[in-house]
């Protein structure tokens, strides 16, 4: 499979690009895009928690086991798998907007199966189709914000994703779904959650009209006009009709006959330079979310083996969240201040000795709650920095499929690794599980030795981070010669 690229005496272009974003800086229209982007991801996430938050509702209105609710999450976030694979090949072969429409509209027909179904089978087909959406939404909306933003921005809006998504929206998805109960009890609901997610995945879908498609993608594509019809609306702070009618050229139109197709594949994510930075990050992003999932998913039955009642061990874990906010803030922050691989390494080792301190060190409550809220605090520090970092490790004509793969890499991790986690568990005691996850956030920490540095480098061009094709760019550099002596 691949996709149809425009490739011409790009660098001059794209050093171009670099310096209109860098000389436009942040307008009113990021901040427009970025609060749209976020309050879908927010309803995203209430979403991914649905399931959850019905499921005592289900087993006594429905009479379905414990498993069957697991399943459904199961269906959910294997779905999600998918859909980012299948979002990140669309998004780049005809453009990030119209993959943004396209997993909105799944998730509003999702979340409607889900409200208005009569049985158990076609409840578990709405959570695949939200699923679906959900898993396109979160790896299109980390590579646009980092397509729209210069490289001195763009650490600062990835990281904004994962404050709305793993942060608030974990925090306050329990307070939504008390929310709606209260206002509608009853045997339905839990349709009335499912309902009430519909809405604002419908008022989204309005207000994402108003977000034009990245000039990267359009630029890569050979799309200069649209490109810089985008970058004036940047810069005149407007959205919508009207945005942007100046005329600035901040990119030129190349020679007649310059521009020249070439036939990409997906694949190449997987071979030659690309390869060795989707094989380090995608480990890295496996260790991560595998132990994020595993302790959410166990920490309840972590503390009553301890002796705490069921609900002392939600009231902990609701505390050890707000560790989650904490990180994914300074995550944000640290995209704007530091190397992306010197924040990753560092905060791997933390995990790792936080998470040996909470398995044998954590013998009072006042330890619980600090290693408990230090740990999450470490995670969420980790996955957003990764959300940060993955976009910038590809080139624009493969950007949105090669995210995708990683972040699919690490959903997948997070359905599998409670399985081992819970086993070991069983047999070793906390000790033991804490003791796995440090080892698998030293196994992060190498692993991301053999990924570049991205950190203040453009993510286009001969100066993008990472090992270059000796070829394409001697031939780059003629083609560009050419055109500057044209």
């Amino acid at each position: 499979m691949g996709a149809e690229v425009v490739v011409s005496s790009s660098e001059p272009r794209l050093q171009q690009l670099e310096r209109a974003l860098d000389d436009i800086g942040v307008t009113p229209s990021h901040k427009k895009i970025l609060a749209l982007i976020l309050f879908g991801v927010l309803f995203d996430v209430f979403e991914q928690n649905a399931v959850g938050l019905v499921g005592p509702l289900l087993r006594e209105y429905w009479g379905i086991s414990a498993a069957q609710i697991g399943f459904l999450n199961t269906l959910t976030f294997g779905a999600a798998a998918f859909g980012r694979l299948g979002s990140g090949y669309i998004a780049d072969r005809y453009g990030r907007r119209t993959m943004l429409s396209i997993n909105l509209m799944l998730f509003t027909l999702g979340a409607l199966i889900c409200a208005l179904a009569t049985n158990y089978t076609m409840l578990a087909a709405g959570r695949f189709i939200v699923g679906f959406g959900l898993g396109g939404e979160i790896s299109i909306a980390v590579t646009m914000l980092a397509e729209f933003c210069s490289s001195r921005f763009r650490g600062v809006a990835v990281g904004a994703i994962n404050v709305a998504g793993g942060g608030l929206g974990n925090m306050l998805a329990p307070a939504f779904g008390l929310t709606v109960f209260a206002f509608f009890p009853g045997p339905d609901s839990w349709r009335w959650l499912f309902g009430c997610l519909v809405l604002p995945a419908f008022f989204v879908l309005l207000y994402r009209r108003f977000i034009p498609e990245t000039p990267r993608f359009l630029v890569s594509k050979g799309r200069v006009e649209e490109a810089n019809r985008v970058l004036n609306v940047l810069a005149s702070g407007k959205l919508g009709k009207g945005a942007g009618s100046a005329t600035k050229r901040y990119l030129s139109e190349a020679a007649h006959g310059a521009h020249r197709a070439e036939k990409v594949r997906l694949r190449e994510v997987f071979v030659g330079p690309l390869a060795r930075r989707t094989i380090a990050v995608g480990i890295a992003v496996c260790m991560t979310y595998g132990a994020q999932i595993s302790v959410l998913t166990l920490m309840p039955t972590i503390l009553m083996a301890q002796g705490y009642t069921l609900s002392k061990s939600f009231a902990f874990t609701i505390v050890m969240q707000s560790g989650s906010l904490l990180g994914a803030i300074t995550a944000s922050y640290f995209g704007f201040r530091f190397p992306r691989k010197r924040v990753l390494t560092l905060g791997a080792i933390a995990a790792c000795v936080i998470g040996l301190c909470f398995g044998f060190l954590s013998k009072s409550q006042p330890l619980i709650l600090a290693f408990g809220a230090a740990f999450q605090f470490c995670v969420l520090l980790l996955n957003t920095s990764i959300w940060i970092y993955a976009p910038e490790l590809y080139p624009t004509r493969v950007r949105a499929f090669g995210t995708a793969f990683i972040l699919a890499l690490g959903t997948l991790a997070g359905a599998a690794m409670p399985l081992v986690a819970g086993r070991v568990f069983d047999q070793y005691g906390i000790g033991g599980m804490f003791g796995m996850m440090a080892a698998m956030y030293a196994v992060f920490a190498i692993a991301l030795t053999f990924a570049p540095e991205t950190f203040g480098k453009p993510i286009d061009g001969p100066d993008a981070p990472g090992e270059s094709d000796p070829c394409t760019a001697a031939r780059a550099s003629s083609e560009a010669t050419a055109s500057a002596a044209s």
